[in-house]
């Protein structure tokens, strides 16, 4: 059996012939697959696991990290009649309306990765990916223990790289990460926060302001490694050792850095995973099984010490 795939950035291509009647036909808008090698990997693992699996249809868009074409992808899926539809939401509240005209279509709505503000939840049928809140929380404890062993958690100050503004996963590792370092380094002190957008090249340019204006700067948390690395690539270019750099999301340059004793931890996130988590969760709806509302795969931390236990990320 053929299994039409479509790819989109602006279009959809077709790519194969038609599928049977009884072909689950699933749909994917993604949030902005150029931007980082994570989504760019989780694109193609979910387009190798749907092209394995001779039941299922599937329909991959991008939405560039355009709320607004990611809005008018989700309208040409209903148009289509897709049997299921996954977001990667690029705004976790400017998807809402969206995702409510798919429910009252009676089209189940996946969540993955990143999910919608809670104010949707009612109508979506499950989020498959990490969660984000716990990612930030272990993120404040490898950097808590490593000041400790240090000996200058009475003292240390913490700068704060996040992601995208509005992007759910940028707003709940935030909320991890702020929530959980006061309860267990309740004397450092988080001097300034500003974000990177998930851009290594901006990441490194708001590390070079935070180096200016700030003449001690102990750590450093970035919302993935992507753009830990580019904090890292400033502080190298600035000559200023000794500050200790966390992340989430382990991307492949994040575990060089550890490997090479530049970069402290992580926590370690596959895209493969998530691709396959996703799609995998889609299918079970539509063959009526049971599935949890919140459908989290684990994301350990990992950090110099322990990364032997990790294979190299492929992203």
């Amino acid at each position: 059996m053929n299994i039409r795939t479509m790819l989109a950035a602006s279009t959809a291509i077709l790519l194969a012939g038609a599928a049977s009647a009884d072909t689950m036909k699933i749909g994917i808008t993604q949030n902005n697959v150029g931007v980082d090698s994570y989504q760019t990997t989780y694109e193609k693992a979910f387009i190798a696991a749907a092209d394995a699996n001779a039941d299922i249809e599937a329909v991959v868009l991008d939405a560039g990290g355009d709320v607004a074409r990611q809005i008018a992808q989700m309208e040409d899926l209903i148009q289509q009649e897709v049997d299921a539809i996954i977001i990667w939401p690029t705004n976790g509240e400017a998807v809402i309306p969206a995702v409510r005209k798919a429910q009252k279509a009676g089209i189940p709505v996946v969540v993955t990765n990143s999910n919608i503000a809670e104010a949707g939840f009612d109508f979506i049928k499950s989020f498959s990916g990490p969660d984000n809140i716990t990612q930030g929380a272990r993120s404040a404890e490898i950097m808590c223990d490593k000041l400790k062993d240090m000996g200058i958690a009475d003292e240390a100050q913490v700068v704060h790289i996040t992601g995208q503004p509005g992007y759910t996963t940028a707003i709940e590792r935030a909320k991890g990460f702020e929530d959980r370092l006061p309860e267990v380094c309740p004397n450092v002190t988080v001097v300034d926060t500003q974000p990177g957008d998930w851009n290594r090249e901006k990441s490194q340019q708001v590390m070079e302001a935070f180096l200016v204006k700030y003449d001690d700067i102990d750590g450093v948390y970035a919302g993935d490694d992507n753009m830990g690395v580019g904090a890292l690539n400033a502080a190298k270019a600035a000559g200023r050792d000794g500050i200790i750099f966390v992340g989430a999301t382990n991307f492949a340059v994040g575990y060089e850095a550890m490997a090479a004793g530049d970069y402290w931890g992580s926590i370690y996130q596959s895209p493969v995973d998530d691709a396959e988590a996703a799609l995998q969760t889609a299918v079970d709806i539509l063959s009526g099984k049971d599935i949890p509302f919140l459908n989290y795969f684990d994301t350990p931390k990992i950090t110099q010490d322990n990364m032997g236990e990790f294979t190299k990320p492929v992203f």
